[in-house]
């Protein structure tokens, strides 16, 4: 064809980031500083690809809705397709919502020095390419408590990263918080169980819910009982032995990137997250 003195369109690579870890665990805020530093880049949370919450299974024995057990917590082939669309497009699908600004977050700030100099590090690494007619980058920061327990999801993820905190730390911060905005629920008069207080605390049955979704508010026991269970079964397979709270990673998930959360400030989590983004960009 005849050069007609237009430039080319310049082609994406879309690289998805998980930040996965338990609940409470930080990898929220993580994700959040990692966006403000990344150009071209969008949180994707995994929360938002739960069930209505009518559609959430019932516990067998503790007789209370299940949030947290890995197969049915997570609407999987609907979150698998949205990645897979994300790194085919560049591109959010358009009717794609989230009710994760409704959440309560607590701010952890970064070093100021931190953040802006990983800010000049990438801005860098986005002109360079762009005057060398490179692929546009497109960062997916990919946040979910439940990452690393379906293969088709860990398989779309190019860099894998886990924040481990002990138990009894995600335990404290769970109980201070005063509960999670759910999915979208349109009419709880079809559920077919009995309305409970505790189960759907903010909208009794044949009421139309708010169209962010509801507030869920965990029930007695439920870190115990439902929570931590769930978390353990779904990340067994990730470290050796089965070990989540000591165990070195195994070979579910090839190169997690292991951060101890509680042993380093979040702006070393921070430059050690950057330092690994910075590595996959240039190669």
């Amino acid at each position: 064809m005849p050069d007609n003195g237009a430039a080319s369109p310049q082609k994406t690579r879309v690289i998805l980031v998980g930040v996965g870890g338990g609940t409470c665990s930080g990898k929220t805020t993580l994700a959040k500083h990692l966006k403000r530093i990344l150009p071209d880049s969008v949180i994707i949370h995994q929360d938002d690809f739960a069930p209505p919450q009518e559609q959430v299974p019932v516990h067998p024995n503790y007789k209370v809705q299940d949030w947290d057990a890995a197969p049915g917590a997570i609407v999987w082939p609907k979150l698998v397709n949205f990645l897979r669309e994300v790194k085919k497009t560049g591109k959010i699908p358009p009717d794609h919502r989230s009710h994760d600004h409704l959440n309560e977050q607590k701010e952890i700030k970064v070093d100021d020095e931190v953040r802006d100099r990983w800010i000049e590090v990438f801005e860098g690494i986005r002109r360079e390419r762009e005057q060398n007619g490179q692929e546009r980058i497109v960062w997916g920061l990919v946040d979910g408590f439940l990452l690393y327990w379906n293969q088709e999801v860990i398989d779309q993820l190019d860099v894998r990263i886990f924040l481990r905190v002990p138990e009894e730390v995600l335990r404290k911060r769970r109980h201070e918080r005063h509960g999670y905005h759910t999915a979208v629920v349109l009419d709880k008069s079809f559920h077919p169980l009995p309305a409970r207080a505790d189960l759907y605390p903010l909208c009794p049955p044949g009421v139309q819910s708010d169209p962010e979704g509801s507030l869920w508010r965990d029930p007695p026991g439920y870190w115990e009982q439902i929570v931590y269970p769930a978390y353990v079964d779904a990340h067994r397979e990730v470290f050796i032995d089965g070990d989540v709270e000591k165990g070195m990673a195994g070979d579910k998930v090839q190169g997690l990137i292991l951060l101890e959360s509680l042993k380093m400030k979040m702006s070393d989590a921070v430059s050690r997250v950057c330092r690994v983004l910075e590595e996959v960009v240039r190669k």
